[in-house]
Order: C-alpha cells, then sequence, then structure tokens
C-alpha cells in the first residue's frame, strides 16, 4: 500500500542510548511530528484549532519496534492510512530506514477530539481528511 504522507527526517545523535540505538520514546515522537505535518497539510494547524476550542488528542498509542535505527540513520515516517472509528480517528503509520528501506517500527495512533474540554464527533478532522478515511 502507498503511504498516503511520507515525511523524511534523520536521527540525531542525542535521541541514541549508549549503544548508539533510538530510544524508544522517541519512536513516539517521530510518529508525533509525521502527523502534525499531514494535518498542516491538510489545512489543520493545532495551535488555531485550541484557539477555537477544539483539541485532538491522543488516547491510545501501539508501536511495534521491528529494526533498530541508529545515529544520523536518514528515515522516512509514513502515514498509511486514516480511519474512522466511532468517534476517534486513527492514523496507521511506520517507519522506514532509507540506506536499506527496513521497516524499523510500525504504529497505531488512536486519537479523539475535545470541543471545549467535551469529547465530541472528530468532524473538522473528518472534513479536513475526507479524501484519506477508510471506514
Amino acid at each position: 500500500m502507498t503511504p498516503v504522507y511520507e515525511h523524511n527526517m534523520k536521527v540525531r545523535d542525542y535521541e541514541c542510548d549508549a549503544q548508539g540505538i533510538v530510544n524508544n520514546a522517541n519512536y513516539q515522537h517521530y510518529y508525533e511530528v509525521a502527523r502534525h505535518e499531514f494535518l498542516e497539510e491538510n489545512g489543520l494547524n493545532f495551535y488555531e484549532m485550541h484557539e477555537k476550542g477544539i483539541d485532538a488528542v491522543v488516547v491510545s498509542v501501539y508501536i511495534r519496534y521491528k529494526h533498530s535505527l541508529r545515529g544520523a540513520n536518514d528515515f522516512i515516517c509514513t502515514v498509511d492510512s486514516v480511519e474512522r472509528e466511532g468517534i476517534r480517528i486513527i492514523f496507521n503509520q511506520k517507519i522506514i530506514r532509507l540506506k536499506d528501506n527496513k521497516v524499523c517500527s510500525t504504529a497505531r495512533i488512536e486519537t479523539a477530539c475535545m470541543v471545549n474540554g467535551k469529547v465530541k464527533k472528530p468532524e473538522v478532522l473528518e472534513q479536513a481528511l475526507a479524501k484519506y478515511l477508510v471506514h
């Protein structure tokens, strides 16, 4: 399946542990960066949404680690698909190391939408991401 979005990144030295391997918590950061860039590309800016009382929040993260990223590795973080389940929007993502095209990890990130502090149907996200949504 062709990703709906790709974001190129590079591992920075401070993201690695003593063995030179990217610390697992940084994978979640990479996924977040790619999702935010994807949303901005589709007209959704988190700060502007917040000013209107709308907050998209992560409610669940599942990351599967397959191969390690190391210092200075170039990689792509993708958004492969976007699903709607009830009031949740789910992003399916992966990280691919460029030197050998190995999938280093996959992720399923579930989000919910808060409007003025209350959980609501994610209408703003649905409208902006309509062409990508899998039901």
